[in-house]
């Protein structure tokens, strides 16, 4: 088994990695490209979702493209799935880390804001499986993981809306998992709690002391690194994993332990 894990690679397989424009969905990207997949990276903004292309593209020698769409829309998901097959053939690897909430405390949301966590958060990743997994079906072969989040478990302050969002994607995860495991196709949730990135300097700049104590509960005494969590999307993504599927992994640093 120690020889496997060390010589683990994604050579030849193809991934969708959704939101991978910035911040933890780039890093994911980037080891999956590091271990010899082939990616599609999919963002909202072009010029930031280009940008990382041709960092990426400038990283590796492995094959890279892009893609520009809100994954909330069904007709996006599905020319994002075209371009992919059109490009490489196949989807062996979805990763759903498309998101984003409104965090706020849930009176202070709008109509508007909830929609929008709920659609980024969500929706995203319904669209996706839902688009995806035919290809993996004809194939008998594929691996889904979702980044979900640590607060579902823990009433993290703030994030009700975000939450609900978040929610639906554990419980999705684990009706997939049943359904498709005969078609080797596994689908898990990597649940990280705060994470090091953009999105927690936005609230920490309109909430210092929020941000103190959503660090406060983890026993390890910090954010989690934006590469830990790539580090346990890359493994549930390999042959390695193949008999984890339908899981909640949460990457917590211990602010969670069963």
């Amino acid at each position: 088994m120690e020889d496997r894990l060390l010589s683990e690679t994604l050579t030849e397989k193809v991934a969708i990695v959704t939101g991978s424009a910035r911040g933890i969905g780039y890093e994911i990207a980037k080891k999956l490209l590091h271990s010899g997949a082939k990616v599609v990276i999919a963002g909202t903004d072009e010029e930031r979702t280009k940008s990382a292309y041709k960092q990426l593209k400038a990283l590796t020698e492995q094959e890279v493209i892009y893609f520009t769409g809100d994954l909330s829309n069904e007709r996006n998901v599905d020319d994002l799935v075209q371009y992919t097959l059109n490009t490489w053939g196949k989807i062996d690897i979805l990763i759903n880390n498309a998101g984003g909430g409104v965090i706020l405390p849930f009176l202070e949301q709008t109509p508007e804001t909830l929609r929008t966590t709920i659609d980024r958060n969500l929706w995203t990743a319904v669209w996706c499986c839902y688009k995806v997994l035919p290809y993996m079906v004809e194939n008998n072969y594929g691996r889904i993981v979702n980044v979900g989040a640590d607060s579902v478990r823990n009433g993290l302050w703030d994030h009700a809306a975000y939450n609900a969002a978040k929610g639906g994607m554990h419980a999705m995860t684990t009706g997939l998992a049943r359904e498709f495991a005969k078609y080797d196709i596994t689908v898990n949730t990597i649940a990280p709690p705060a994470v090091d990135c953009e999105a927690l300097d936005r609230i920490r700049e309109r909430d210092d002391a929020l941000v103190d104590k959503y660090i406060d509960i983890i026993p390890k005494g910090r954010a989690a690194r934006m590469e830990e969590v790539a580090d346990a999307v890359w493994y549930v993504s390999t042959e390695g994993a193949s008999f984890i599927t339908g899981q909640v992994i949460s990457v917590n640093g211990g602010s969670n332990m069963l």
